[in-house]
């Protein structure tokens, strides 16, 4: 039987049980159906005095077949979460253009927002734009309503999403692949189909991780 999570943990804090959410606002679940997200990375990492390390996840590219057989979900939700990644950030640059920063990533059909707009109205806004996109079941809305995030506040966030992942890498407790990392204003947000041992060890590794302020773990569990 699948269960779900979301919540919130400060580094080095950790224990907390899965919670299932129904319709919350702001930084809560917004439920059609149930929640799920994926993992896709592809990122080139500079180790000081070696030769760059790259790090592949799931993606689409020339690689895309081998690559979804290693992923949990059926390849075509695969494509289909790229689909609706495509398709909601179009919508919401034609509509708001440069006004807003907002990130969306898909899992098996389920939205996470993150990023920063001017007023709630437009935060109302790109949600409905979101949940208006086909095949759509649930929003996870993370959006702030602040001004854009600079440009090295952005590559901050990026070298942390990358540190995170090396650590799952080098532990090596599971499939890297299975855990989806975001990252926003040094907020981390774990999603993906994973068991409870996975999901709380991704959390801890996350959590000790360097300059990251607060870990939220958005997982469906598998046991």
């Amino acid at each position: 039987m699948k269960t779900f999570s979301h919540h919130r943990i400060p580094p080095l804090e950790f224990g907390s049980e899965p919670v299932k959410c129904n319709y919350h606002t702001s930084s809560h679940f917004m439920q059609k159906n149930r929640f799920k997200f994926f993992s896709s990375f592809l990122f080139l990492i500079p180790i000081s005095g070696c030769v760059p390390m790259i790090i592949t996840g799931v993606g689409i590219s020339a690689s895309t077949g081998a690559l979804m057989t290693e992923d949990r979900r059926s390849s075509g939700i695969f494509i289909e979460d790229e689909r609706i990644e495509l398709v909601t950030s179009r919508r919401i640059n034609k509509r708001f253009n440069d006004n807003v920063h907002v990130n969306v990533t898909s899992f098996n059909r389920n939205v996470l927002l993150t990023g920063e707009v001017p007023t709630e109205t437009v935060r109302n806004e790109v949600v409905k734009l979101a949940m208006g996109v086909e095949n759509v079941h649930n929003i996870f809305n993370e959006i702030a309503i602040a001004p854009k995030s600079p440009l090295p506040s952005r590559n901050k966030d990026t070298l942390i999403t990358t540190k995170v992942k090396l650590r799952f890498l080098n532990n090596d407790v599971f499939q890297i692949n299975h855990v989806k990392v975001i990252t926003e204003n040094c907020v981390v947000y774990l999603a993906g189909l994973v068991k409870r041992a996975e999901g709380e060890k991704a959390a801890e590794l996350a959590s000790s991780t360097s300059d990251v302020i607060k870990v939220v773990k958005v997982f469906e569990y598998l046991d």
